[in-house]
């Protein structure tokens, strides 16, 4: 079976394709039915009614590529489904306003509601068959842990959530040396280079690459500050240019230009909902509606950073900074709700305007807290090399509770590869962090900061118990 795998991007690819075309389909049928006679022209002639259901397929195709609607297999299944529901959602709803431009006037909306809800079962029947025949051609990869002195049975336990596509089978110290590796690593097809010394890891890292082995690499800081160097070569010799600063001056105009264009008119569409919020809040407990509290943002500058308080009053009163944990006691009733639809962060669209902010970028942590996790990693002040955010890539690919090191390469990430397009679509991504719960999961009770107590069992017990359940 493993030897479809070169073909595993095209299949995928036709199986995306299918998805499309059943759902254009379905969105044709409904424009000539009912769509097509709403017009203010009387009637479109071929090639419009050609280019209206082509559009649609391209807002289709746009929106499924933004959420990850089409990764099949890289993607639970039941995110895959809810990243299609939202593409379905939006592009049915930008679809809906360009039929109603075109109309002068807004249509009928039942008929889209009808659409949508086909789109939707046609999406999970898809979703669920290509799921099926994706897991038949492709099993998991039989995987060895290389791993270090760094615990590493977290990493386990991150990589067993997926077991239907990794499936870590056993795993080795890298003291054990390379030839002892090279020998176990023949009876698997893929190996993980866990976070191990860097003169271990090239000897790995080679060996891998000169016996065809795939090899999955966790990445150490200087990698991902090395990813947004410049490639240039003198002469005959390659160079990588790290050129020690954040964002050029044209980059940082057009951030702050985005900022202001999406801040604005969001914080005057929402004005509604805060005010609500804020009458909500007022007859809860009658306490202060907004909570203030200081925050570092670029290069280390303190701000005073405005939510809406979730939490009863004095939650610190001890004076000692904690992060929210599961099933916190002090979060309020109205609290639980508007920290879980993110409403409590609307008042810092006011952070964003004034320019302490802006809406992509690492969340802005307390100075004591930075002093903190700087004592055991010093690298941690590099995320503050651009103005904190609302959003972000840790954010979006992280949880609330993820511990600092991962958070710090995510943002770093984000830093080395940015780009106006990457804050579009991380802004766009967003909306669907917001269906996601476990993005605002609270840390543990035994925890002050994200930092958590590592795991110390044993790597190689912990995935001999785990390959038993199987």
């Amino acid at each position: 079976m493993r030897n479809y795998d070169p073909y595993k991007k095209t299949i995928l690819f036709f199986l995306s394709l299918l998805n499309i075309i059943l759902m254009t389909i379905l969105f044709g049928f409904f424009w000539y039915k009912f769509f097509a006679g709403t017009m203010y022209v009387y009637k479109f002639y071929r090639r419009g009614n050609y280019a209206v259901i082509a559009l649609y397929a391209m807002f289709l195709i746009f929106f499924y590529r933004m959420y990850g609607a089409m990764k099949i297999g890289q993607l639970r299944r039941i995110e895959v489904i809810l990243s299609q529901y939202l593409s379905i959602f939006i592009a049915n709803i930008f679809t809906y306003m360009i039929i109603s431009l075109l109309a002068f006037r807004l249509i009928d909306v039942l008929p889209m509601v009808v659409m949508t809800l086909g789109d939707f079962l046609i999406t999970t029947v898809w979703s669920f068959c290509a799921g099926h025949l994706y897991g038949r051609i492709f099993k998991s990869w039989k995987i060895l842990l290389i791993y270090g002195e760094r615990p590493a049975t977290d990493l386990v336990y991150k990589v067993e959530e997926r077991r239907d596509k990794y499936a870590i089978s056993d795993a080795i110290n890298v003291s054990e040396g390379l030839e002892a590796i090279a020998e176990k690593a023949k009876n698997f097809e893929a190996v993980i280079i866990g976070d191990i010394n860097a003169r271990d890891r090239n000897d790995v890292l080679k060996y891998c690459y000169g016996n065809g082995i795939r090899a999955y690499v966790i990445p150490k800081i200087s990698d991902i500050i090395m990813m947004g160097s410049d490639r240039i070569h003198i002469f005959d010799t390659p160079f990588l240019l790290e050129k020690g600063y954040s964002l050029s001056f044209d980059q940082r105009f057009w951030k702050r230009a985005l900022d202001l264009v999406l801040a604005v008119p969001v914080f005057i569409l929402t004005s509604p909902v805060m005010l609500l919020t804020t009458l909500m809040i007022k007859l809860d407990d009658g306490g202060s509606v907004l909570y203030k509290q200081i925050r570092c943002t670029q290069d280390g500058r303190e701000f005073e950073m405005i939510k809406f308080r979730s939490m009863v009053e004095n939650a610190e009163s001890d004076g000692i900074a904690k992060l929210a944990q599961k099933d916190d006691c002090r979060i309020t009733r109205i609290g639980k709700f508007i920290r879980a639809t993110r409403i409590d962060e609307l008042p810092q669209l006011y952070n964003i305007i004034v320019g302490d902010m802006s809406f992509v970028g690492p969340r802005p942590e307390r100075p004591e807290i930075i002093r903190q996790y700087m004592e055991d990693m010093p690298e941690f002040k590099f995320r503050m090399r651009v103005k904190a955010g609302l959003t972000g890539f840790a954010q979006i690919y992280g949880k609330y509770n993820t511990i600092p090191y991962d958070k710090l390469k995510l943002d770093l990430f984000y830093i080395e590869n940015y780009s106006v397009w990457i804050d579009i679509k991380l802004i766009l991504m967003t909306v669907k962090i917001l269906l996601k719960r476990e993005s605002t999961e609270g840390v543990s009770e035994k925890q002050v900061t994200a930092v958590r107590e590592m795991d110390t069992s044993d790597v190689e017990q912990v995935v001999q118990n785990i390959t038993k359940k199987d």
